[in-house]
C-alpha cells in the first residue's frame, strides 16, 4: 500500500521467446543503466496492460511479428527517483516472435538485444524479480509443450 508522498506507476512488458531447434530462446535487452532484462514500459492513458506490453516490445526491440501467449503475472518494486518514493507494478506477458531481426531502441537507451537460452538468460538478468518472471515463462512453455 502506498504511503504519503509515494507515486504509484504501472507498466507492462514482455518475455519474448522463439523456438530454435526445439529449444526456446528468450530475448533480453540491455538498458541505459547497462542492466539486462525484458522490454517494458508505462501504460498510455487507458491502455490495457497486454496491449502496452506488445507496444513496448515492438518499440524497444524493433520486432513486429508478435503473438501474446498468456499472462505471467506481475512484479513490483520500490525506488526513489529525484527524491520521490515510487512504487512500480509491472504486468508481464509471454510473447512469441517467430522471426525478425531486432533493432534496439537507442533513443530510449536500449543498447543491445540478445537471444539466449533460459539458462543463459537467467545468469545474465540483472534483477532477481525479472529472473522469477523468466522462470514462470519457462514453466508456461513446459506445460504448453510437454517433453516426449
Amino acid at each position: 500500500m502506498a504511503g504519503l508522498g509515494t507515486r504509484e506507476e504501472t507498466s507492462a512488458g514482455g518475455v519474448v521467446f522463439r523456438m530454435a531447434d526445439g529449444t526456446p530462446k528468450f530475448l533480453l535487452i540491455r538498458d541505459s543503466y547497462r542492466n539486462w532484462g525484458f522490454p517494458k514500459g508505462h501504460l498510455k492513458d487507458e491502455e490495457p496492460p497486454e496491449e502496452a506490453a506488445l507496444r513496448e516490445v515492438a518499440e524497444e526491440t524493433g520486432l513486429s511479428d508478435l503473438t501474446p501467449r498468456g499472462p505471467l503475472g506481475e512484479i513490483d518494486w520500490w525506488f526513489r527517483f529525484r527524491g520521490q518514493r515510487i512504487h512500480k507494478v509491472c504486468h508481464f506477458y509471454l510473447v512469441e516472435s517467430p522471426a525478425g531481426e531486432t533493432t534496439p531502441q537507442r533513443a530510449e537507451g536500449i543498447t543491445e538485444c540478445r537471444w539466449l537460452t533460459a539458462a543463459e538468460a537467467s545468469k545474465k538478468i540483472s534483477y532477481p524479480n525479472a529472473r522469477e518472471v523468466l522462470e514462470r515463462a519457462v514453466e508456461m512453455l513446459r506445460k504448453a509443450v510437454p517433453e516426449p
